[in-house]
């Protein structure tokens, strides 16, 4: 059966700058990408944003209805849970960049509502480059995906968070180091107050681990 995510040679590569060693450039040429059809709906680019050589590398799906707003990524509801997370196990938010995979927010309207709906494959591939750039600028010695859209763009489509999460894993030409864990959205939709402080704590726990790699010789 054929997969319509094929069809499409969506690409962000023609929209990237001459001098794309330098995030601040990107970031502007990010801003009048049209390597998709998010651009259409989305209401600006939600570049990345951190020190240009950061320890760790935050990257997550996509960025919210709020970041989409403000303009920058992990500043709403899910960038709260995320800071709170790096507070407690002592990694300081000044030596982290963070970012997304796919740089406009993707959405269903429901009323005045607007719903997150996932990126497809066809509109990861498009915006990689800018996620490329990104890594090889910053140089982290640590990758953190974020959910499992960010950890199957950089580890393959049969990655599980799942099962891998808080796992150290070794990335030729990534990071000396990627480790995956749940994004802090998912936290922020459990059920109820006993199975968020769950998550949270497992989390929390898988920080620990990216913490203790940035502290390793």
């Amino acid at each position: 059966m054929k997969d319509d995510d094929d069809e499409l040679p969506w690409d962000a590569t023609p929209f990237l700058p001459d001098d794309g060693d330098n995030l601040e450039r990107l970031r502007q040429a990010a801003a009048g990408c049209r390597g998709c059809d998010l651009y259409l709906t989305g209401a600006q680019t939600v570049f990345g944003e951190g020190p240009r050589q950061a320890d760790v590398l935050f990257v997550g799906e996509q960025p919210g209805d709020q970041e989409e707003k403000l303009g920058h990524p992990f500043v709403g509801p899910a960038g709260r849970v995320l800071d709170e997370a790096l507070e407690e196990v002592g990694i300081d938010r000044a030596r982290v960049y963070v970012t997304n995979v796919v740089k406009h927010f993707k959405f269903v309207e429901r009323g005045k509502r607007r719903i997150h709906s996932k990126p497809n494959r066809r509109e990861i591939r498009a915006c990689r480059p800018w996620l490329e750039k990104e890594l090889s600028i910053v140089k982290p010695r640590v990758i953190v995906c974020l959910g499992a859209t960010a950890a199957q763009a950089l580890l393959g489509a049969s990655f599980r968070v799942t099962h891998e999460h808080g796992k150290a894993i070794e990335a030729s030409g990534l990071a000396p180091y990627i480790v995956a864990t749940v994004h802090p959205a998912s936290i922020l939709r459990a059920p109820d107050a006993k199975t968020r402080e769950l998550d949270r704590q497992s989390f929390v726990k898988d920080l620990r681990t990216v913490r203790e790699l940035l502290e390793t010789p």
